[in-house]
């Protein structure tokens, strides 16, 4: 079977391959995957520098290398591939590798640039119970763990900043920046966590955090150890099942919709106090749904199917790539137009309709189904013509009092709405607030007078009703 033979081009300079790997970069079929390194700038040998400058993402950039690499053993027999460091650390193109089908894979050892780290900060790893961290992970490899960590990958100033913010909210101390380990240049500097944010760092460039005062995502890796406990310990928890907590969910996501709109309807100069117990209640109603999610992913990784983590991770990417006008150069217009259809291709639906849930609220259901026929060329955005077919409706229902025709005047009217630019399942949620409101006005009206509404005439009941509408 063809062969990659991987090689390892040391943490610096040409003085650090070991001879082995000397001697295999004299083969007749090598290549390096990046010429930007200093044991390999003198080396007159092809790199795959040119995929990193066309490819979209990093991902595209090692699945074109792997694919290259075993076009040329097919052709060649063996190449020998050579990477920064050593190949069994940090490196995705060995990890691709070692799963490949259509080579047998050889790795041989290198001296790696965590020997160099080590030897700078004058620390034993295993003593230290060191976690090794990629910068571009950071929050997912560091969950939960307070230090120290070697944060590996910190390739730009770009990548330096993202962690200056996740260590400045986090608290931490002992941040050490180690550049260029093993050149006459070397450089290890403590730095202040704000600092980072201005480093000029290169793909030379590691991190040191001695402690972290508050892990990253510590408090979701702690629900989520929780969650476990609770599915092992509590016998209600242990004996719930995705449909028995199907109405919780529906419950609890009701519970945040009510604490929305309580902060959605104070004034910008409310009272202050007011202002924070509405915000408490929505923090206190977001956690009580986080728990359902959490609940539905532990039941999930119980079952071998996905973990919250996986959750996390498809959401993320999920919106990364429809966002090309945030995360790449695309037009944001274009971009925001093109969503819907985007979906329905990525989902591999056959109708712009699919995928709107039939367990909607109807008014929801019915904005949605609008808004799909409209993104695909369908119906009319305007009011003017909104409201002509909820008088075309009205009529129908006047000749025709039935449901169906009592159904088409409110799907109508969801179209006035649309046009708005309105939720109609907002308006019609304010509208109940203020009839009940005014309500209870009328009672309280009648109750004075020592009667009931029901020993109202028809004139007075209409006159309190009017009261109540001025009164507010």
């Amino acid at each position: 079977m063809p062969r990659v033979i991987a090689v390892g081009l040391g943490p610096a300079g040409p003085e650090l391959l070991t001879a082995e790997t000397q001697a295999l970069l004299a083969w007749p079929c090598v290549r390096l995957r990046t010429a930007r390194h200093p044991a390999a700038e003198a080396l007159d040998i092809a790199s795959y520098d040119h995929v990193y400058e066309s490819a979209d993402s990093f991902d595209d950039v090692y699945a074109t290398i792997v694919e290259d690499l075993v076009d040329l053993a097919g052709e060649m027999g063996e190449v020998v591939y050579a990477v920064p460091g050593s190949p069994l650390v940090a490196e995705k193109t060995i990890e691709l590798l070692r799963v490949e089908t259509r080579v047998t894979l050889d790795v041989r050892p290198a001296l790696s640039f965590l020997d160099l780290a080590w030897t700078a900060l004058g620390i034993d790893p295993m003593q230290e119970r060191v976690t090794i961290v990629d910068a571009h992970r950071f929050i997912e490899d560091a969950a939960g763990r307070s230090g120290p960590l070697l944060v590996t990958q910190v390739h730009s100033s770009d990548v330096a900043a993202d962690i200056a913010d996740l260590c400045v909210d986090a608290d931490a101390s002992g941040v050490v920046l180690l550049a260029r380990l093993g050149l006459a240049d070397a450089s290890v500097e403590s730095v202040e966590p704000h600092e980072l944010a201005t480093i000029d760092a290169d793909h030379l460039t590691s991190l040191w955090i001695q402690h972290l005062g508050e892990p990253v995502a510590a408090e979701f890796a702690r629900f989520d150890e929780m969650m476990r406990e609770l599915r092992d310990r509590c016998p209600w928890d242990a004996a719930q099942t995705h449909g028995s907590l199907r109405r919780f969910l529906v419950e609890e996501t009701y519970e945040v919709l009510e604490a929305l709109d309580a902060v959605s309807a104070l004034e910008d100069d409310g009272p202050l106090d007011v202002a924070d117990d509405a915000y408490a209640d929505l923090e206190e109603e977001l956690g009580d749904l986080l728990f359902q999610i959490f609940f539905h992913a532990r039941l999930a990784a119980e079952q071998g199917r996905f973990t919250v983590s996986d959750v996390a991770r498809g959401i993320f990417d999920k919106l990364y790539s429809r966002h090309p006008h945030v995360f790449g150069d695309a037009n944001a217009d274009e971009a925001i137009a093109s969503w819907d259809s985007n979906k329905q291709s990525e989902k591999g639906r056959e109708s712009a309709l699919d995928g709107v849930p039939a367990a909607m609220p109807s008014l929801l259901r019915a904005m949605k189904l609008q808004s799909r026929a409209s993104n695909a060329g369908f119906g009319s955005n305007g009011l003017e013509w909104a409201i002509g077919d909820i008088a075309d409706e009205l009529a129908e229902f006047t000749a025709d009092p039935s449901e169906a025709e009592l159904g088409d005047v409110l799907f109508a009217l969801v179209q006035a709405a649309r046009s708005l630019g309105a939720d109609p399942e907002a308006a019609l949620a304010a509208s109940n607030n203020r009839y009940a409101k005014r309500f209870r006005w009328v009672e309280q009206a009648v109750k004075g007078d020592g009667r009931t509404i029901a020993e109202l005439s028809r004139a007075e009941t209409e006159d309190l009703w009017s009261q109540a509408k001025a009164a507010g």
